[in-house]
């Protein structure tokens, strides 16, 4: 990215963690954030300056983490339920 481009997404994400944070009550990830907002400021330029199949692979990956974490805790926690009798 160029200074002005990289200026934008950090101010665009800075603006969505603020206001999820603060105002909305909500968890973000600052990670999805700043990637989403570097996409889109890469787009900007031209739309075939993104390599999309990069950006394919990490929004499969965000989709595959709340199973991914929410499976194991679950068993976890029925684990923990079991043998704790709680």
């Amino acid at each position: 990215l160029d200074p002005p481009r990289g200026f934008a997404a950090e101010t665009a994400a800075a603006a969505v963690l603020y206001t999820t944070a603060f105002l909305v009550k909500a968890p973000i990830s600052t990670t999805q954030t700043i990637t989403a907002a570097i996409l889109g400021a890469g787009a900007t330029k031209r739309f075939s300056a993104v390599r999309w199949q990069v950006a394919r692979s990490i929004g499969t990956a965000w989709i595959f983490t709340f199973p991914g974490a929410g499976i194991p805790a679950a068993a976890l926690y029925l684990l923990l339920h079991a043998v704790t009798g709680l």
